[in-house]
């Protein structure tokens, strides 16, 4: 049985794990987990700190701010925006969190190990500062409160009774700081603190909700005299708390937006809103306790969509008991009000004491937890490094106190409403990637993604995304333009880390997605040689000595397919398994670190032979398929090893992938035979594909030849002319053609660019070469080709020829296409030409300087009589022999064109 079969049944979890380091960190995850029951409820586990959280500052002091501003209408509509927004968003969160067990970290977790740790690592750095921001935001909020309840009223320098809290930006900034000082100190005790007292919280808030509820009925009629700040005193305005006076519901009906009393600036829609929005900012927090629940896949969708209703019907009933019993002027000045016009003063303020503490302390440990999640992950290197110490229990108090000192930093800042609209766009921002993550889920048609919670589709997905966009522009063109920004410059920064992760990549889902329907898509029907590309395989037998071979195909494919070919010689009937998987790894690996965009396909064969087929049959897919089949050559030359002394590999430490077998000894036999390997290229020919033979490509430096000094400019030498058949001086058919169209692709490499092609005119005596050049110049302005022509004179050559065949020159007269092409393919042909002819022609070439960086030569049909296979390579190998870095060519496609 193989080793897969005899593997414990993998636990399916957001977060794949592979490798040691992973596998021992879920192992002592599953540990602290067993030791830690899950117990918590639907109620205490996921709607008490949803409801804590969304239940702070706006219910309590901004709430009148946004009713006052707005008017009834407008602020029913914002709620109608904003609960629309965080609904698709509640949907989407429901969904991924009910398909796989979730970690530390909340949406930071669920978009990392959806949408890749680059996507992940930057939402979990906006996510943090959105905590850290929310934080400061609740802290500012108390501040408020305090210095409304407590604070020396303005223009008094003495206060009086309870009055005795200096007013000034740095004495507020102190009050944080003491504030910010307390939530750091329960923070570093640990969270079991805070959880313990969440349920007394949300009585205590429940409490005071319900005693405001009452006072809107219970209280009679009362003015309220406000003090507001004034130049460097203060001034008095008075509000009326009427009780329920249609009047006073038809006056706050429509907008009245004025000037905010505490920082001086005209409020609008956008600005309100962005104020109302922090109240719907704690949706997650039911999500990120799904390790301490129950049932988290029952308690977090039932829990969260209760919280998220429930916390709705009551900014809407407050909005219309605030409207129908309060005049403008309290709503706009005083953001206190609900204590002066409450039943009992004193439990209001407690309630805002306990409601915003407990919201500012949740958004600390949230914003520690999560940049804990992002140093444990390894996103940031050692930036990071520090956040992941924890003390003995196992908080991570290094996070602490990084995410509290950047909240100090925040409260610098000194106003709520300030950083209101920042936190709104982070949040925003967050929960536009989480319907992104998703959307993305969705699209990929994975069949691991089967949440258990259904009422979803990719539509609220695209309306969420939408709305927090569209919302984020309106709130804060600035703020949305600077963190998308932000946004981008940390994805750049990720993807040329490159952090590695066992996570799984959405991208990765959706690109197959694409590529199958794309694929689909494209029909050979419809081919056209206008578009033509050539789409490569490169044959391969040991990486080790054909390193730049394969990084010069790659120059070759001009945008195309290019598949790397290995055969393996080996009968699967008598393995254990598969021997290709565990090579597939080094293929993939070689093919990274040498930077060719080239798939890789191996096969099983009891031949080379055999194996080729397999591969010109079957490499691809679609209308991608190999057209052209490039091997090296077949010589004596003994291998060498090329990869060690590559750049790729000797410019890093890395060493060479031994998963390559060492190179064949000169006096070991070969795989394959003379003959078989002529027989490889007969066989390509008859299946329509074009076949490239490349000799002495490993001695080509290309880096050193292409950067050499201007003068004489690095040549792509071209033989368009058959050689071997010197009866035959056509330079337009289909091979000719193929030939220049190979050697022109070469050039518009931006790596070739340098290279000039020069193109070699075979002429004789007699035979008009001006005209013939003409003619030549006029094809390759129509093939829009640059390329210089040369004459060469070669009567000493076919003279050798002639007399061996002692024929005519010139052929027989008036010969067809056809006739030519039956005459080349027939065996007379290989015996008629002579090895002082090759060698003469061999000779011809080498003349012709300054010596190229490489060669194009035109490779003829192998014979029709297998028999001549021997006598046919060794022609190739006459013609080729000191010639440098050559390639023979044979084309059977028409691949030109000169329409538009």
């Amino acid at each position: 049985m193989a080793s897969s079969e005899r593997s414990a049944l993998l636990t399916y979890r957001l977060c794949g794990a592979s490798g040691e380091e992973e596998r021992g960190r879920e192992r002592g995850r599953a540990v602290a987990a067993a030791t830690a029951p899950r117990k918590l409820p639907t109620f205490l586990g996921v709607v008490v700190p949803t409801l804590l959280s969304m239940f702070s500052v706006v219910l309590f002091l901004r709430l009148g701010f946004v009713v006052g501003h707005a008017g009834l209408y407008q602020a029913l509509a914002m709620f109608a925006v904003a609960y629309f927004i965080i609904g698709m968003t509640v949907l989407s969160v429901c969904a991924i969190a009910t398909n796989g067990a979730l970690d530390a970290g909340g949406a930071y977790y669920m978009i990392s190990r959806a949408l890749g740790p680059e996507f992940g690592g930057s939402i979990g750095i906006m996510f943090f500062l959105a905590n850290v921001c929310g934080s400061a935001l609740y802290v500012l909020g108390l501040v408020e409160a305090l210095v409304d309840s407590f604070g020396i009223p303005l223009g008094q320098k003495v206060g009086t009774g309870i009055h005795v809290l200096p007013q000034s930006y740095w004495y507020e900034l102190l009050y944080g700081t003491v504030l910010l000082a307390l939530c750091l100190l329960v923070c570093l005790v640990g969270a079991s603190i805070y959880a313990k007292a969440t349920f007394l919280i949300f009585l205590v808030v429940a409490g005071v909700l319900g005693t405001i509820l009452v006072s809107f009925f219970a209280v009679q009629p009362l003015g309220v005299t406000i003090h507001l700040p004034y130049l460097n005193g203060s001034k008095t305005e008075n509000g009326s708390f009427t009780g329920f006076s249609l009047a006073t519901l038809q006056d706050n009906l429509g907008g009245g937006y004025g000037v905010d009393y505490t920082t001086g600036q005209r409020m609008s829609f956008s600005s309100v809103f962005a104020v109302m929005f922090n109240g719907c900012t704690g949706i997650m927090a039911g999500s990120n306790m799904s390790g301490d629940l129950k049932r988290p896949s029952y308690s977090i969708p039932r829990g969260t969509i209760s919280a998220v209703l429930f916390t709705y019907l009551v900014y809407n009933l407050l909005a219309f008991l605030m409207c129908a019993t309060c005049n403008r002027v309290l709503l706009q000045k005083d953001y206190g009000f609900l204590r002066d016009i409450s039943i009992f003063p004193p439990l209001v303020t407690v309630g805002i004491y306990a409601a915003t503490l407990s919201a500012a302390m949740s958004n600390l440990i949230g914003a520690s937890r999560i940049l804990y999640a992002l140093a444990r992950d390894d996103l940031f290197g050692r930036v990071l490094a520090l956040a992941k110490k924890t003390s003995a229990n196992g908080n991570p108090v290094m996070a602490v106190i990084l995410s509290w000192l950047v909240v100090q930093l925040v409260l610098f800042s000194g106003k709520l409403n300030t950083i209101a609209g920042v936190v709104t766009t982070f949040f925003l921002l967050v929960y536009a990637t989480v319907n992104l993550a998703c959307l993305a889920l969705e699209w990929a048609s994975a069949p691991n993604f089967r949440p258990t919670f259904q009422y979803f589709t990719w539509h609220t997905c695209l309306l969420g995304i939408a709305g927090c966009c569209v919302m984020m522009f309106l709130i804060s063109p600035v703020s949305a333009s600077a963190s998308l920004g932000f946004l981008l410059l940390l994805l750049l920064t990720l993807h040329y880390l490159s952090p590695s992760s066992t996570w799984g990549y959405i991208s990765q889902a959706l690109i197959f997605h694409q590529v199958r329907k794309y694929l689909l898509m494209l029909d050979v029907r419809k081919d056209h040689v206008k578009f033509w590309r050539p789409q490569m395989l490169l044959m391969v037998q040991n990486p080790r000595g054909s390193a730049r071979l394969i990084d010069f195909v790659n120059d070759l494919k001009k945008s195309g397919l290019y598949v790397l070919g290995h055969v393996e010689l080996q009968d699967l009937d008598m393995l254990p398994s598969d021997p290709l998987q565990p090579q597939q790894d080094s293929w993939l690996s070689l093919v990274d670190k040498l930077n060719v965009k080239a798939f890789v396909s191996l096969t099983l064969a009891p031949s080379v032979r055999h194996g080729v087929r397999q591969l010109l049959f079957t490499s691809g897919l679609g209308g991608m398929r190999p057209n052209t089949l490039v091997l090296g050559f077949y010589d004596d030359a003994a291998p060498q090893d090329g990869l060690a002394q590559h750049p790729a590999f000797t410019s890093t430490r890395e060493e060479v992938p031994l998963g390559f077998p060492p190179l064949r000894a000169p006096a070991a036999p070969k795989l394959l035979s003379a003959r078989e390997y002529v027989g490889i290229v007969a066989d390509a020919l008859k299946m329509l594909r074009n076949v490239l033979l490349a000799r002495q490509l490993e001695s080509l430096d290309k880096a050193q030849e292409l950067r050499r000094a201007a003068s004489p400019p690095p040549a792509i030498h071209v033989w368009p002319v058959n050689l071997l058949r010197p009866d035959s001086a056509r330079y337009a058919d289909t091979c000719s053609l193929f030939l220049l169209q190979m050697a022109c692709v070469l050039n518009m490499a931006r790596a070739w660019r340098r290279a000039h092609l020069r193109l070699f005119l075979c002429v004789e005596a007699g035979t008009m070469p001006h005209a013939q050049e003409e003619k030549l110049r006029q094809l390759l302005k129509d093939l829009r080709i640059q390329a210089q022509i040369q004459l060469v004179p070669w009567d000493a050559v076919t003279h050798l020829h002639w007399q061996t065949c002692r024929g005519p020159p010139g052929g027989p007269a008036g010969a067809t296409e056809e006739e030519e092409e039956e005459t080349m393919n027939f065996p007379a042909n290989t015996t008629q030409v002579s090895d002082e002819y090759v060698c003469a022609a061999n000779k011809l070439i080498l003349e012709q300087s300054p010596a190229p960086v490489v060669r194009f030569l035109y490779l003829p049909r192998p014979p029709a009589d297998t028999s001549l296979y021997p006598l046919y390579l060794h022609q190739l190998e006459l013609l080729t022999r000191g010639l440098g870095p050559t390639v023979l060519v044979h084309g059977v496609s028409a691949v030109t064109s000169t329409q538009l």
